[in-house]
């Protein structure tokens, strides 16, 4: 993976919007508020050639109305070590706005104690005249000081010419085994769910390091993180990121800007992942949102596996309801009586969360445990299966044989009277797989026989976790040479 290039500083000095101009474009949520930024918020960048992994981090030193025994305040001061301890360059943000005040020179004192090289950015500096102001920041000890605006552009040159100088050489990228337009890009795999089911703890057991700031308070996550991993197995390295969200909520529950901009940056990191775990919380069964978000999966057209968490405390639930005959306790009891308790069995739950999401009952079901790390390997077979179904590409002679088989078992059926004819099909694209289907009349292929094509594609060529695409076109007009009468 590329080297590591951290952005620090104390809170509400514009790392954010730092990291977003370097960027090109909107990853790290930018506002007033302080403290917004909890984990490590991660891309990739290139500069005259030169690619890094840039890291925007939360701010070092406590905001107004924080303590410093507090959980999240707390995890969110080890992400920025991490950061520190893992980066090659350190790019120490000031503000000239505000001039040097006693947590720069805290700032100052832990960054000279890692030995790295340390570029300060002393940014806000609008305008020439501002740049005057950056004098006071040489009291801090670092000879490399560069008066920068992340707003307008300002010295973004001349500081990244000083990071690409620093950096140590970059070892050479691997081809990746799964589907991508790059052969050296990383597997992207989105990471979402409700609040507080567990995804950064997912992330954090998958990769075995307390990566991304994890609570039991809902809403803990509020960017779009990506988290580089790799995985080796069979001699092979296997390049993914992880894509931490925040929780999808129901509109009438996003409280502030903040966390409207989290679930929007939620939304996106579904549209340009490769595949999406989502994941359950089995201790409280799937509720109205779950079936929401799988929607939002289906609409992107996007592959998934399906990961239920906690199934550990789910199973004893449901054990002790069924021996007592009474309502289970905890989350359980909200969602579901004693009456309709799910099987307390792997396989009969599964068949469960594919009939309640059964638009999304493509999609393996995979049972994990975040805490102990139970269930990853089953989950990773799971991941490298639905990519290589991705990477399907059926000959248009079997497709056309097996999509004859399925319409003489079941012929359309149309109300109007006219009948829909099939003239013959290719494959145009995976990932997902797309099929182009000529006919007589397009509007005659209704909604109920394109599910029944696919589930029929399904059973002919697996698909497993994989959206199928249907797209009617009229056949072509071919020109008949007309007869002339003698």
């Amino acid at each position: 993976m590329p080297v590591l290039v951290a952005i620090v500083g104390r809170p509400n000095v514009g790392k954010s919007a730092l990291f977003n101009r370097i960027a090109g474009r909107r990853i790290a949520i930018v506002h007033d508020q302080p403290g917004v930024t909890r984990d490590r918020v991660t891309t990739e960048v290139e500069w005259r050639g030169r690619r890094f992994t840039l890291a925007d981090t939360g701010g070092i030193g406590l905001t107004p109305g924080e303590k410093a025994a507090d959980v999240i305040v707390a995890a969110t001061l080890d992400q920025v070590q991490l950061a520190i301890d893992t980066a090659s360059v350190i790019v120490f943000v000031v503000s000239v706005q505000e001039g040097l005040v006693p947590l720069d020179n805290d700032v100052a004192t832990r960054l000279r104690a890692t030995g790295k090289p340390v570029l300060l950015a002393v940014n806000k500096a609008d305008n020439p005249q501002a740049d005057t102001g950056a004098v006071e920041f040489a009291e801090l000890g670092f000879e490399r000081i560069y008066p920068v605006s992340a707003i307008h552009g300002r010295g973004l040159s001349e500081l990244l010419d000083a990071v690409v100088e620093l950096l140590p050489e970059e070892p050479e990228s691997e081809p990746s085994p799964f589907p991508s337009g790059d052969e050296t890009a990383p597997f992207k795999l989105a990471v979402v769910g409700r609040p507080n089911v567990g995804k950064s703890s997912l992330i954090n057991s998958i990769i075995r390091d307390k990566r991304l700031v994890v609570s039991s308070i809902p809403g803990t996550t509020r960017d779009a993180v990506d988290v580089p991993f790799t995985l080796e197995r069979q001699g092979v390295r296997e390049h993914y990121i992880l894509i931490d969200t925040a929780g999808l909520r129901k509109p009438r529950r996003v409280a502030d800007s903040i966390e409207f901009f989290s679930v929007k940056r939620a939304e996106h990191s579904i549209e340009r992942a490769d595949l999406v775990l989502f994941v359950l919380d089995a201790e409280t069964g799937i509720v109205e949102q779950d079936k929401k978000i799988a929607d939002l999966i289906v609409e992107a057209r996007k592959a998934c596996v399906i990961v239920v968490n906690k199934w550990d405390l789910f199973r004893d639930v449901v054990r002790e309801a069924r021996e007592s005959g009474r309502k289970p306790r905890g989350k359980l009891s909200r969602n579901i009586t004693s009456s309709t308790l799910p099987p307390p069995t792997v396989a009969g739950f599964a068949r469960w969360v594919q009939s309640k999401l059964f638009f999304l009952d493509y999609a393996p079901v995979i049972f994990t445990s975040a805490l102990d790390g139970k269930g990853l390997d089953r989950l990773f077979d799971a991941v490298r299966g639905v990519a290589s179904q991705l990477r399907q590409k059926i000959p248009t002679a079997l497709l056309n044989r097996a999509l004859h088989d399925a319409i003489q078992r079941r012929q359309p059926v149309s109300s109007s009277g006219a009948r829909l004819k099939f003239f013959y099909a290719t494959q145009t694209a995976q990932a997902p797989p797309t099929f182009l289907l000529f006919v007589n009349r397009k509007e005659l292929f209704s909604p109920q026989y394109e599910k029944y094509l696919a589930d029929q594609l399904r059973a002919a060529f697996g698909f497993e976790g994989c959206p199928i695409v249907l797209e009617a076109r009229p056949r072509p007009r071919t020109i008949e040479s007309k007869r002339t009468s003698r």
